[in-house]
């Protein structure tokens, strides 16, 4: 749910072309294009994976390959009649085949078309190891967790600054008895209440949330009309048993959730060979998903390992001389079984 700008293809020819990234297609599977730097500070403050994150410092660029999960579920975004309820999307498959990446790419391409950004980049970081979790302050049956909330807010306000000063809020919203956002203020003042008052944070967010169901959409395009992109990574973190427990030492329980990725890393007391989404979400999220369009993440084919290969030997990433020739680049294939993800690992001793 989701202005045209120009982006670097790397073709290895060695000549680069520009494709904006409204135009990827099948024909560019395979294919990488350059994440312009002001994009990767906006729309992923926090979000991308942290050895993505550390190839981006390594090569001072943030390349993506375009892949065929990312463009068919594009293609669906593309295609999608958003006068009628949203559809959600599960994008799911086997450790390290890429989901959090084709989500990402997915994401981005809702960025650059001037959508709204509701991004949860790891869900199951709410409901497992929470740094703080108090009994809420308005609703006594429910738990705060303000630390994640209020940080969470940060990187809302940067990803989305733009539409900041544009939304208004529909209601009052009373915080304390001395604090309080009137009806018809900036959702930017709201956002302000979460950042700079700890304690309202959570609060806060269940607001923000409604803001945004109650105004996405709308009729006509104008002023304050907007188009929204949910995407919540390891969404099936947000069903089923949680290590989260009360002060009385039983467990928290959690209910959930269009765009999401499931992960196995989101997966308390799941084991780890399972992916499949009737697996990872259990009988009640798959549930409360359904009616979704599941969307498979597989290894890397041949064409996709050949141009990550050639990628690294372009960057000299591959420095070991064995590495550079045929014999050195099947052994990698043999060793990785073509895993974006046990790929990189591997590389990067070389």
């Amino acid at each position: 749910m989701l202005w045209k700008l120009y982006y670097i293809l790397i073709t290895f020819n060695p000549a680069c072309s520009f494709l904006s990234q409204t135009y990827h297609s099948e024909g560019h599977s395979g294919q990488y294009y350059t994440l312009p730097p002001t994009h990767i500070q906006k729309l992923f403050p926090y979000g991308l994976p942290p050895r993505f994150q550390l190839q981006i410092k390594t090569f001072n660029e943030g390349c993506v390959m375009v892949r065929p999960p990312a463009l068919e579920l594009i293609s669906y975004l593309k295609r999608a009649d958003y006068s009628k309820p949203p559809l959600r999307y599960v994008l799911y498959g086997d450790i390290g085949t890429g989901k959090t990446m084709s989500l990402c790419h997915a994401l981005h391409y809702c960025y650059s078309q001037g959508w709204l950004i509701v991004h949860v980049p790891d869900a199951h970081l709410w409901v497992k190891n929470c740094k703080e979790l108090l009994p809420s302050s308005s609703r006594p049956s429910r738990f705060d967790q303000p630390i994640q909330a209020s940080q969470w807010l940060k990187n809302f306000k940067i990803t989305n600054e733009r539409f900041l000063s544009k939304l208004k809020t529909t209601q009052r919203y009373v915080w304390t008895k001395r604090e309080s956002t009137e009806k018809g203020q900036p959702l930017g003042e709201l956002i302000d209440q979460g950042v700079n008052r700890m304690k309202s944070s959570s609060d806060v967010v269940g607001a923000v949330l409604r803001e945004l169901r109650l105004q996405a959409g709308g009729a006509t395009e104008g002023e304050g009309a907007f188009k929204l992109a949910v995407a919540v990574d390891g969404v099936n973190a947000l069903w089923g048993k949680t290590s989260l427990k009360k002060e009385d030492r039983t467990m928290v329980c959690c209910g959930g959730a269009i765009l999401t990725a499931l992960s196995q890393t989101g997966s308390v007391f799941k084991p780890r060979s399972a992916y499949l989404p009737s697996e990872l979400l259990g009988e009640e999220g798959f549930d409360n998903m359904e009616p979704f369009v599941p969307v498979s993440v597989s290894n890397y084919n041949e064409k996709e390992f050949e141009s990550c290969y050639l990628y690294y030997l372009d960057r000299n990433w591959l420095q070991h001389p064995h590495s550079r020739s045929e014999e050195g680049k099947k052994e990698l294939i043999f060793l990785s079984n073509k895993n974006p993800s046990i790929l990189e690992r591997l590389c990067a001793f070389l």
